[in-house]
């Protein structure tokens, strides 16, 4: 053997084929569980040997996200059906949070507030210039007017939400704010 190679072990193509078969008879008798993790944003866990494998869960269709401001609360709608509930926290006092109906123009999965000192908006859903529907660490808060005019949810809420926007697409949801 000459320096700088290296021999591998040649592997049969028998046993390759049999591992290959008994790794995907094994798998088909074996059902693993499928289960909707608590909080899981719209997305199903399923477990094959250890690993872990996500798959969507969240519906398909148009998606409203009906933020009230005198409940400080958002409902999500999918085709009407009310899927959701959150309770919000919105513009406290001196601050505005707008009223009307906007479709996404952006996500991040997390974004930090240039405008105030870099706080962390995690699954941002950014729907009219800086303001968006996103997590927020004050969940004491949650319920009543806080923010500077973002909606605040939950983080688990968000993810939710954030999720349920990617699965269905910008342009298939809509932003509502009423008072």
């Amino acid at each position: 053997m000459t320096s700088g190679t290296t021999r591998f072990p040649r592997i049969s193509t028998a046993f390759s084929g049999s591992a290959l078969a008994l790794l995907a008879a094994t798998s088909l008798a074996l059902t693993p569980t499928v289960a909707k993790a608590e909080n899981s944003g719209g997305f199903a866990k399923k477990s094959v040997f250890g690993f872990n494998f996500f798959k969507t869960t969240a519906p398909k269709g148009k998606l409203v996200a009906k933020i009230d401001l005198s409940d400080q609360r958002m409902n999500i709608f999918v085709n009407g059906r009310r899927y959701h509930s959150f309770k919000v926290s919105t513009a406290r006092r001196g601050y505005v949070t707008p009223t009307g109906s906007w479709r996404p123009t952006r996500l991040h999965e997390m974004w930090y507030s240039r405008k105030y000192d870099m706080s962390p908006m995690p699954h941002s859903v950014f729907f009219k210039g800086g303001y968006a529907v996103h997590g927020t660490n004050s969940i004491s808060r949650l319920g009543s007017p806080a923010s500077h005019g973002c909606i605040r949810l939950h983080p688990n809420d968000a993810r939710t939400f954030y999720n349920m926007v990617k699965a269905n697409g910008r342009r298939n949801t809509t932003v509502k704010v009423v008072h």
